[in-house]
């Protein structure tokens, strides 16, 4: 790895980093309702605690603001590795990947820990679907067919989906990887991807899918206990 190459990958770290700690829970809510979104409700700077507790057009910009942080590391990386990175047309692809998963994990990880906001933010649903959504449309339509599913049979209760797409992530990332994009696929059709490629989309996915069920932990608690409310309250 050259350092030019090197340098892409730790810029596009650093600055989905930094787009990441931009909270936008944070930031609406106190535009909104002149107060910390962190101490209301749940506690958590994203946008279902925002929707319970500040309104739906505050909720519905911090889903924006978080989806478009993300989109704009990954595409800034994938600047960096354009200016930075070979015009060797068999590797490209692959260091083209790699700075972007830098990107979207590192956005992922400052929405969580916010260097901005005292390393407190959110659970990182909404940034780590638009990491999935620009890194891999196939994973992506995965996730998003199980969120739904989830949601619909467990009458509205959107932690309960988030934790089965985050502990389903990287089972499909590699499947996906392994069958379609891996060198040794049995499958003809291949793209003729690395081991390494293989290993680290995996291991990104393992990464993230963990960080989110670790920041569910407390919802994880409250659905063994019966006790977690749907986003949609039950009409009486």
């Amino acid at each position: 790895m050259t350092g030019t190459v090197l340098l892409a990958l730790v810029l596009s770290a650093a600055v989905g980093y930094l787009l990441g700690s931009i909270n936008w829970g944070i930031i609406l809510t106190r535009l909104f309702h002149q107060g910390d979104i962190r101490t209301y409700g749940s506690g958590n700077a994203g946008m279902t605690n925002v929707l319970r507790s500040v309104g739906k057009l505050p909720a519905l910009l911090t889903f924006i603001g978080d989806f478009v942080k993300c989109v704009a590391a990954v595409l800034l990386a994938g600047l960096f590795i354009h200016l930075l990175g070979p015009r060797d047309a068999a590797i490209y692809p692959e260091l083209w990947k790699y700075a972007q998963l830098a990107a979207g994990t590192a956005c992922v990880l400052g929405h969580i820990y916010p260097v901005f906001f005292g390393f407190r933010g959110g659970k990182g649903i909404v940034t780590a679907a638009a990491m999935i959504a620009l890194l891999d449309w196939r994973v992506f339509l995965l996730i998003l067919a199980t969120f739904g599913l989830v949601f619909l049979l467990s009458k509205f209760i959107i932690s309960l989906a988030s934790v089965v797409c985050a502990a389903l992530y990287p089972v499909y990332t590699f499947l996906i990887a392994f069958f379609f994009d891996f060198a040794g696929s049995p499958l003809a059709t291949n793209a003729g991807r690395s081991l390494p490629y293989l290993v680290c989309v995996t291991l990104a996915a393992l990464f993230i899918g963990g960080l989110v069920l670790i920041k569910h932990r407390a919802n994880i608690g409250r659905l063994l206990r019966g006790e977690e409310k749907p986003i949609v309250p039950k009409k009486k």
